[in-house]
């Protein structure tokens, strides 16, 4: 994920930093609930060397705790990209690959204000964690995610909702002619707003 933010913003110098307690992969709401304190910790810790943060899980643990304690801009890659997909009032979708955090991104889509934009959630089959370590399959699975909320939902933006799906996300790009968000480059973009 740092990688792909360095990318997005290459004139800049990205630290990534990574939490030590947790799955390696948010797959759940009470692990996206136990995450927050300790991207809360890690952004507090970092805030005094760093312009801006971006949270990088996409159920954005944390965010609000991190924006009312320091004075720094603070980006989540779902905010992001829900943003983004939505500008010009798109309807967009999301395609991801954790079904138990459907109930969590709908919510965050309302929370934004976005809920009437909001087309809904297509999901990949299989393990996410076996589908993520299989870049390919990963992106095969996605594609098909994304041509169903085009197609079913009538998403006219389609973010791919993950973190780790970062790479993948960058792929599908250039494979549809609708707008696909990669939601670290797109909290790349509104950070560096943020920031001007």
């Amino acid at each position: 994920m740092t990688a792909i933010a360095q990318a997005a913003m290459p004139a800049a110098k990205i630290i990534g930093v990574t939490a030590r307690l947790g799955p390696p992969m948010i797959l759940t709401a009470d692990e996206l609930a136990a995450a927050a304190p300790e991207v809360v910790a890690l952004g507090l810790a970092e805030a005094p060397n760093v312009d801006g943060i971006i949270v990088g899980a996409f159920g954005d643990p944390g965010l609000a705790a991190l924006r009312e304690q320091i004075n720094l801009p603070v980006v989540g890659i779902a905010e992001a990209s829900m943003l983004e997909a939505a500008e010009g009032g798109r309807r967009f979708g999301v395609a991801t690959t954790t079904s138990a955090l459907i109930e969590l991104i709908a919510a965050r889509a309302h929370e934004l204000g976005l809920a009437h934009l909001y087309a809904g959630i297509r999901l990949t089959s299989g393990d996410p964690r076996a589908l993520v370590a299989d870049p390919e399959r990963l992106a095969e699975a996605l594609a098909e995610a994304v041509r169903q909320s085009i197609r079913r939902d009538g998403a006219e933006a389609v973010i791919i909702g993950g973190g780790p799906l970062g790479q993948a996300a960058i792929a599908l790009t250039a494979r549809f002619t609708t707008p696909i968000i990669a939601p670290i480059s797109a909290a790349v973009r509104r950070l560096m707003q943020a920031m001007a």
